[in-house]
C-alpha cells in the first residue's frame, strides 16, 4: 500500500474544515490544479472509464454511495472525515481521504492518498504519478484551508 499525506494545522473548527472538504468536486472543482483533474477525467473517459461526466448531486452535501466525479463516496463521519473510492481506471485500488481533527483549539486538516497496487504496472503507475500527486495534494491542502478560512467566516 502506498500512502501519500499532506497535513495543515488551521485556526479553524472542525465543522468549517470538514464543510470546506465536503464541498470539493463536481462544478467547484478540487480547489486546485482544476486543469490536471479535468485531463485524468478525461484520460480515463478514453480508456473507458467514468472520467468526470458525473459531477456531484449537490454543491455542498454528500451521502455514503453517491458518485462524485470518478470516485465514490465510501465513508462520511460527521466534521471528522470524508473517503472517497476512486471508481477510475487505476491498476489498483485507490483511495482519497479527508480528515479534520480538533487539537486543542486548532484543527489538523489531512489529505491522504492510499493506493494499493495490482502487479507491476501498479507500482510503475504510483511512481508515474508521484510527482504530480506531490504538486496536486500539497495544493489541494492549500486550497481547503483557504476554504474553510473563508467558510467560518
Amino acid at each position: 500500500m502506498f500512502i501519500e499525506r499532506r497535513q495543515v494545522l488551521l485556526d479553524r473548527k472542525p465543522e468549517a474544515v470538514f464543510r470546506a472538504y465536503m464541498g470539493i468536486g463536481g462544478e467547484r472543482g478540487w480547489l486546485y490544479m482544476n486543469w490536471s483533474w479535468a485531463l485524468r477525467g478525461w484520460m480515463d473517459k478514453a480508456i473507458g472509464g467514468v472520467g468526470l461526466r458525473r459531477g456531484r448531486r449537490h454543491p455542498d452535501e454528500l451521502h455514503v454511495g453517491e458518485a462524485l466525479d470518478f470516485w465514490r463516496v465510501e465513508t462520511i463521519e460527521k466534521n471528522t472525515r470524508l473517503r472517497l473510492l476512486a471508481e477510475m481506471k487505476v491498476p489498483g485500488k485507490a483511495w482519497l481521504e479527508f480528515e479534520s481533527l480538533q487539537q486543542k483549539d486548532k484543527t489538523l486538516l489531512t489529505v491522504t492518498a492510499y493506493f494499493a497496487p495490482h502487479g507491476v504496472s501498479g507500482f510503475l503507475y504510483w511512481y508515474a504519478m508521484w510527482p504530480f500527486h506531490k504538486f496536486i495534494f500539497d495544493g489541494m491542502a492549500r486550497g481547503l484551508a483557504s476554504r474553510a478560512r473563508i467558510l467560518s467566516r
